[in-house]
């Protein structure tokens, strides 16, 4: 292993399952420190027990907007001057317009858009202060390509698009990277009620990944020179028509 992030601190949000679990995984073999945000205590608690010394939880919920604008120091006190910040957190929404249920539609936006665009503002002042820094955004490939069945859900992601690269052109002379991931269908606590030899199926004929691909997409994006960036990663299971 070449420990690309040895002496770097990450923050990941939703870090208590799926993409955001595994990316911090994959973080910490690479040498960082790393800061698990996520409103689940308990099993932030018992991760980082597992993950080892350089894993950190924080417990935040990214629905109580206080709590996150007053997050960075928070992490600072865990883990020193923040390197990377990975606004990852999200949730699923899809089906037919005129079934929906719009409350339900006000979480995931609030989750999606709003939470995602507060955590980023809450570390970007110390990012800008040190004239570095990456910031990578967990989009999908709903937000490039509008899917019928998720109309709710793909305007979330256009909006994250919309905003990973105006913000890319802001703060691009600070020293400041940003950019998204944008992942086709993937092996997530979503999709805990599936039977498992649906899952399986899944896998085998490629119309779904695993979190790890996204995981291994992430660090190919923080891991090339200060002088490129990766505005976009777009990762698909290979039976995906899109």
């Amino acid at each position: 292993m070449s420990k690309n992030l040895t002496g770097k601190t990450v923050a990941v949000t939703g870090a208590a399952s799926g993409i955001g679990l595994e990316c911090a995984r994959t973080f910490l073999r690479e040498g960082a420190d790393v800061v698990l945000i996520d409103r689940a205590g308990d099993r932030l608690d018992a991760l980082c027990e597992e993950l080892g010394k350089n894993a950190h939880a924080l417990v935040i919920d990214l629905l109580d907007g206080a709590q996150v604008s007053s997050m960075m120091p928070k992490i600072e006190d865990l883990a020193g001057p923040l390197d990377i910040f990975h606004a990852n957190a999200g949730a699923y929404v899809g089906g037919q317009i005129v079934d929906g249920n719009p409350d339900e539609w006000d979480l995931m936006l609030n989750l999606n858009i709003n939470a995602a665009f507060r955590s980023i503002h809450a570390v970007l002042p110390n990012m800008i202060a040190r004239g570095t820094g990456d910031i990578v955004v967990t989009s999908s490939v709903a937000g490039m390509v509008p899917v019928v069945l998720e109309p709710i859900y793909t305007a979330s992601k256009h909006a994250v698009q919309a905003f990973v690269h105006t913000l890319r052109r802001q703060v691009a002379p600070n020293g400041i990277r940003v950019g998204s991931i944008a992942p086709g269908p993937v092996v997530t606590s979503l999709l805990d009620d599936w039977p498992k030899e649906k899952m399986e199926e899944a896998l085998a004929t490629g119309s779904l990944m695993q979190p790890d691909a996204v995981a291994d997409a992430v660090l190919f994006m923080l891991t090339r020179p200060r002088t490129i960036t990766i505005r976009d990663i777009v990762i698909l299971p290979q039976s995906l028509d899109i």
